[in-house]
């Protein structure tokens, strides 16, 4: 199971997450009324990271994504707004960074508006809906995802904590396309700054 530690910022506290977690992608967040934002003026501090990063982006323009993935040398894009398939065909054709959309889950979802994203997309991305687009630390009811029709791989967000883990392995045995959990608010000390020794603790109990 892959894992993603998201909303990270703090210099000192990357470090810690890449010498004693390294998690397999790190989030960073460009959403301007996020608690996590990033400054570009972060991006010199992160240049010698090692972790894959992955930008968060909420319905900006190609052009703003475009001038992120260079200043900080993303390896994902992850589009977390109501961006269209045909925004994302257009991206890309304009990258070659890998491309994920996250689906905002509230009720229930309609498979068939997703079906556009399937070949233009690595993975889905499902998380609880919010106005504040995720960081809510709310969980949604993972039952729908039991329909889930394609063969994409997906990764499961939303108010995942330390008491998921049981939880989390009965799903993916009915969901073989689970491939990744993404970490955020629940292993936090305040927003932007993980909790490394919860992340471990966390980590430790998934791979057992």
């Amino acid at each position: 199971m892959n894992l993603k530690v998201c909303g990270m910022r703090e210099p000192e506290n990357i470090r810690q997450l890449e010498e004693e977690i390294r998690p397999d992608w790190m989030g960073l967040i460009f959403y301007s009324k996020s608690p996590r934002f990033v400054e570009d003026s972060a991006a010199e501090a992160m240049s010698d990271v090692t972790l894959p990063k992955v930008g968060v982006f909420v319905n900006e323009s190609i052009s703003f994504i475009l001038d992120k993935i260079e200043k900080f040398g993303l390896a994902a894009v992850q589009l977390h707004g109501s961006e269209s398939p045909e925004f994302v065909r257009e991206l890309k054709l304009k990258t070659d960074k890998k491309l994920w959309k996250v689906v905002s889950v509230a009720d229930q979802i309609d498979w068939e508006q997703l079906r556009e994203y399937v070949g233009l997309v690595e993975y889905f991305l499902f998380d609880t809906a919010t106005k504040g687009h995720g960081g809510s630390g709310r969980q949604f009811d993972w039952k729908v995802l039991e329909s889930y029709p394609f063969e994409l791989p997906f990764i499961l967000s939303g108010g995942v904590d330390e008491d998921s883990v049981e939880e989390l392995i009965r799903f993916a045995e009915k969901a073989p396309q689970l491939k990744g959990i993404d970490l955020n608010s629940k292993f936090e000390d305040a927003p932007g700054l993980k909790n490394i020794e919860k992340l471990k603790r966390f980590r430790t109990r998934l791979q057992k």
